[in-house]
């Protein structure tokens, strides 16, 4: 049931507007005026039709980014009687309105989602990205002023542009995730070089680095894979409900491969590491069991942590190059004098000349 307002409410123009603006959707979506007259009567508020037109044409129109089909290009949808009324694509629709604390938030957000977020998923966010840097342009003068030219969000390490998503296939994934409904797929498989065509339980999405993948189960098997959704090139959402088996997402990550691993779960890092990598990782540990331990004779200190048997961890050592010794395990201390090996062979003047002159 509508929530009826008290009689000295029901009078206050500005609690009477308040509402109304939360009434008003998002173009391409609108509400007429004469649909906004009667919910405003369901709520309790009593205002005449040329009044509330006047209001929306007027005050709340110049302050709120509103459009009114009059205006529209279209000569069809500008004779339309009564009017209809929506928000400004770019706008944050409702209130209230964003303060000066949230639009720094979203500020800071905005230049670090950049990096991780699909193209498609990031314009969904626009509206509160373009609200937050109206409400700071708007501050000149104050201490907020100069803030979105003192504050920057960097990536850490070498920032890749993120996978481009189709939006239709982002929005059926979303909905296949929050409905719990099986999802028809076309992938294309980079290990293959071919499209196939399956058929998915959706688990949840996982967003790293540059891309985001759709955690599933395929068909009848039960066995859970990855699929990054920037493969994903057709998506239909099917109307049976998907498999679900209680997914616990905080469970399954400690145990999720999404880097192909040199073994099975965590092994022990052994290594030796120049003060200046030992600063960074006194600052930013590998993990709560890490330790750093001064070695006789020499300013180098001995680490030790656990960390996964992964690709990832064998790319953070060796992009430290003559900055870390590894000693243990074993296996990667090989792959490392395998590469640096390979690497002395490419790099030779002879090897170089062959490989630029064909």
């Amino acid at each position: 049931m509508p929530h009826r307002t008290s009689l000295e409410s029901a009078r206050d123009p500005l609690l009477r507007n308040l509402i109304l603006l939360r009434m008003i959707p998002r173009y391409p979506s609108s509400i007429s005026t004469t649909e906004l007259h009667e919910a405003l009567a369901r709520e309790g508020f009593e205002i005449s039709l040329r009044s509330l037109q006047r209001d929306l044409d007027g005050k709340l129109s110049q302050h709120f980014d509103l459009l009114c089909s009059k205006d529209d290009l279209d000569p069809a949808i500008a004779s339309l009687r009564p009017y209809r009324w929506s928000y400004q694509p770019h706008v944050r629709p409702g209130l209230p309105l964003m303060s000066a604390a949230e639009a720094m938030a979203f500020q800071l957000c905005e230049g670090h989602l950049r990096h991780l977020l699909p193209p498609g998923v990031l314009g969904q966010l626009e509206p509160h990205f373009a609200e937050a840097r109206q409400t700071l342009s708007k501050r000149e003068g104050s201490r907020h002023a100069h803030w979105l030219e003192r504050v920057r969000s960097l990536p850490n390490g070498k920032a890749l542009l993120p996978a481009v998503v189709a939006p239709d296939v982002w929005e059926k994934v979303a909905i296949a995730v929050l409905e719990q409904r099986q999802l028809q797929v076309d992938y294309f498989s980079r290990a293959k070089g071919e499209v196939k065509t399956m058929t998915l339980h959706p688990k949840g999405l996982v967003s790293r680095g540059p891309t985001t993948y759709l955690i599933a189960s395929v068909g009848d098997y039960t066995d859970i894979r990855h699929f990054a959704l920037h493969r994903i090139q057709q998506a239909q959402l099917l109307t049976i409900s998907s498999r679900d088996g209680e997914f616990n997402m905080d469970a399954y990550l400690p145990e999720a491969a999404f880097t192909p691993r040199q073994g099975t779960g965590m092994v022990e890092l052994v290594a030796d590491v120049h003060p200046d990598i030992a600063s960074i990782l006194r600052e930013t540990p590998l993990g709560e069991d890490q330790t750093l331990e001064p070695l006789p004779g020499t300013v180098w200190l001995r680490l030790t942590a656990c960390v996964p048997d992964d690709q990832e961890t064998y790319w953070w050592v060796m992009a430290l190059g003559a900055g870390i010794l590894v000693h243990e395990p074993s296996s990667l201390r090989k792959s490392i004098i395998k590469n640096n090996q390979s690497l002395h062979f490419m790099y030779t003047p002879s090897v170089m000349q062959k490989s630029t002159t064909g």
